[in-house]
């Protein structure tokens, strides 16, 4: 009988029709979850004007999904590492999209929360579950890219809120923003069908015979048999100790995952801060609804654009470092959105801004996924996105004490700039300390478990 390392037969896979069939199914799920994040920030206005809510008000109505991101995060990762991706996905899936459909019937603010809240259970889980999944069939040579690719089906999901908000908000009304949440349950079944399951969790689970089938559309080349033993070399497989949190700590992860938490709080505050409050704020400046919502596409445009363009240069360069440059590019640009400026320059800035935010978010999950192993890798990311989900539930109350507060225009964005400087310094830290690992890559465990 011949031991095959997984790990090593998906590191060294040639880029074939599997990998593009995984990366696309995994974007579509995040298309529709970035849809069900965003559509709060393009529906607040009319919410807060039928409703008569006030700017704090609408911050804690909007932090309502959040707190059940970081609920569903800390609860779905794990519990996924247990029963199996695919099925993780699944529950989340079905989860946030009914919950979704329901919002639009809401007749009162706290009910309108309550759905808001189980809705966010479902987008916190999915997310962690999807990089997980791209992370463990992409190969190495080009996993922060094509999962960077993958996740940039959430600024797609951001773009087409603000889309359809633009036509449906006049002609229909907010409501109707949700009700679209029924077109992914249509989809759901066929992205099932064709979704595979985690290959960790198929090994550890002995259906050895479905982990051959998979590496062999993985690489078409190999004739995986049953004389062929699978093994996870170094993914520090043990059972349902290898899920446990206090892994996350252990073999020198300690400040490594302190840092991540760090920099996914602060990225997430600003994410959430400006897909909140962008369109208020620009509308409160003078601008036009429909301006305010293209402001929207363009910060979710932008984000898509920085994921990919940080996924080609991590894969080129060291990934933590690329990280660095983008929450400094995003401190300094959201600073600037502040002050007046011409039309084009206006858009380039949060251009930037979505790029160097949503986009390092992208980045930070790929990040994750790559720096802990397969057998806690959806414990790691679950964490650190349940960790981050906390700047998620500030930034939104954030921005709603400072419209209160009715500060200048230039002291909101300033604000809501702070927080790149502090993950810009996480990450610095994460960097130095992976420069002192024994291989200075961006993983603490051996390569083989990325």
């Amino acid at each position: 009988m011949q031991k095959v390392d997984v790990h090593g037969v998906v590191d060294h896979a040639k880029f074939n029709r599997f990998h593009w069939m995984v990366m696309c199914l995994c974007a579509l799920v995040l298309i529709f979850d970035g849809y069900d994040l965003f559509i709060f920030g393009v529906v607040l206005p009319a919410i807060m004007k039928e409703w008569s809510l006030s700017p704090l008000q609408a911050g804690a109505l909007g932090s309502y999904a959040l707190f059940g991101m970081m609920a569903g995060a800390m609860f779905f990762g794990p519990l996924a590492d247990k029963i199996g991706r695919k099925k993780g996905i699944a529950i989340c899936f079905a989860l946030f999209s009914c919950a979704t459909i329901v919002n639009g019937f809401a007749r009162t603010p706290t009910e309108f929360g309550i759905f808001r809240f189980i809705a966010g259970l479902g987008c916190g889980g999915l997310m962690p579950n999807a990089v997980a999944l791209m992370n463990e069939y992409a190969p190495k040579r080009l996993r922060s890219t094509l999962v960077a690719v993958m996740f940039s089906g959430y600024s797609l999901g951001g773009m087409l809120a603000a889309g359809v908000g633009i036509y449906m908000l006049p002609e229909l009304g907010w409501r109707w923003m949700f009700f679209v949440a029924a077109v992914p349950l249509v989809a759901l079944p066929f992205i099932l069908y064709f979704l595979p399951e985690s290959l960790g969790f198929l090994v550890r689970q002995g259906r050895h015979d479905d982990a051959r089938k998979l590496l062999g559309r993985m690489e078409p080349s190999r004739t995986f048999t049953a004389q062929d033993e699978l093994v996870l070399a170094g993914s520090g497989n043990k059972g349902d100790k290898a899920a446990s949190v206090l892994e996350l700590f252990r073999e020198g992860r300690l400040l490594g995952t302190l840092c991540l938490w760090l920099a996914f709080f602060c990225c997430l505050l600003m994410v959430y801060a400006l897909g909140s409050w962008l369109p208020k704020l620009m509308a409160n400046a003078g601008y036009s609804l429909g301006s305010s919502l293209s402001f929207m596409l363009a910060l979710n445009f932008g984000g898509m654009a920085g994921a990919i363009l940080g996924g080609w240069l991590g894969d080129r360069f060291n990934l933590s470092k690329v990280m660095v440059g983008f929450f400094l590019a995003a401190a300094v640009s959201i600073s600037l959105l502040g002050f007046k400026s011409p039309t084009p320059l206006l858009y380039f800035l949060i251009f930037i801004a979505g790029a160097t935010t949503i986009g390092t978010q992208i980045l930070l999950y790929a990040g994750t996924a790559q720096y802990y192993g397969l057998s806690i890798r959806s414990t790691g990311l679950g964490w650190a996105s349940g960790i981050g989900r906390n700047g998620a539930i500030v930034g939104p109350l954030l921005g709603g004490a400072l419209m209160t507060a009715q500060l200048p225009l230039q002291l909101n964005f300033i604000a809501f700039a702070i927080p790149g400087a502090i993950a810009m310094v996480a990450m610095v830290v994460f960097s130095v300390r992976e420069n002192r690992q024994p291989h200075g890559t961006l993983t603490a465990v051996p390569a083989t478990a990325s």
